[in-house]
Formats: structure tokens, C-alpha cells, sequence
């Protein structure tokens, strides 16, 4: 008898997907309006940074 004959997955949950609640979903059109978002917020993170980094080079 060969695997294939009454071989049964070891998990139920081969047909679905994980799915994202809608309140965390992002509109297509808006989408570009998150990554300029989060560019800019990693933007002012790097200045800040490089301005802490300055300052103690300074002292």
C-alpha cells in the first residue's frame, strides 16, 4: 500500500489564509500616503540620531 492510498495531512487548515482584520487593512488609494509616512518618520529618526552622534563627537 503506498502513501497515497488513506494519507491524511497532519493540519485542517490547508484551504484558508491568515486573514487581516479590516480596522488594520490600508485602502489602495492611501497606500502611498503610509510608505511616504514611514519614510519620513525613519528620515527624522536617522537625523536625530546623526545629530545625537555629532554631539557626543563634539564633547
Amino acid at each position: 500500500m503506498g502513501r497515497a492510498n488513506n494519507h491524511r495531512s497532519s493540519h485542517n487548515n490547508k484551504g484558508s489564509l491568515p486573514q487581516t482584520p479590516k480596522e488594520l487593512k490600508i485602502a489602495p488609494d492611501q497606500a502611498n500616503e503610509e510608505f511616504s509616512r514611514e519614510l519620513a518618520q525613519h528620515h527624522d529618526a536617522k537625523a536625530k540620531q546623526d545629530l545625537i552622534l555629532k554631539q557626543q563627537k563634539e564633547k
